[in-house]
């Protein structure tokens, strides 16, 4: 089965699994990577990004956004706004499996971690100082960066800066 959706759908799922999946390593009590720190939790995701774009690629999905900002930076850049709600809804399903598979494959470590922001950490950010105005504008950097570097790769011809090609006949 290989369609955009389907694509989106596997490579957020792996994307979260693998990302979650290193947060719940390090941070989660009795796990063999507890306490391996911020390194080895950027490497992971750093790899999960990478192995969520390969399965999403693979099955379908050549844009491989993984992410509704990114895929609503696309639509908005390219005026095209027909799959937007449909791969908005592959990647929140294919998020939530994500992070229902972290949470299998960790099952028996939340019971011995007491720390409940410790296990809040593992699916979401914060803030090190809570300032909910500060944290927004970090959020807003943080996504400008990612579509800033990734609004590059995904260039069309339409928005080459090559001048128009004349053809023989002057048309």
């Amino acid at each position: 089965m290989h369609s955009p959706w389907f694509g989106e759908f596997m490579g957020t799922l792996v994307l979260i699994l693998l990302g979650n999946g290193v947060c719940a390593a390090v941070t989660l009590r009795k796990s063999y990577a507890a306490d391996a720190g911020w390194m080895v939790v950027t490497t992971g995701w750093a790899l999960a990004v990478l192995c969520g774009v390969l399965v999403a690629q693979a099955f379908g999905s050549p844009g491989a956004n993984l992410n509704p900002a990114i895929t609503l930076s696309t639509a908005v850049s390219s005026g095209d706004y027909t799959s937007l709600l449909s791969l908005w809804s592959a990647q929140l399903l294919g998020a939530m499996c994500g992070a229902s598979l972290t949470v299998l494959h960790y099952a028996p470590h939340w019971a011995v971690t007491p720390d409940p922001a410790a296990k809040l950490g593992v699916f979401c950010t914060n803030g090190a100082i809570r300032s909910p105005l500060f944290n927004f504008i970090g959020e807003v950097i943080g996504t400008m960066v990612l579509v800033s570097l990734l609004a590059p790769f995904f260039r069309t011809e339409s928005a080459s800066l090559d001048p128009p090609r004349v053809s023989a006949n002057g048309s």
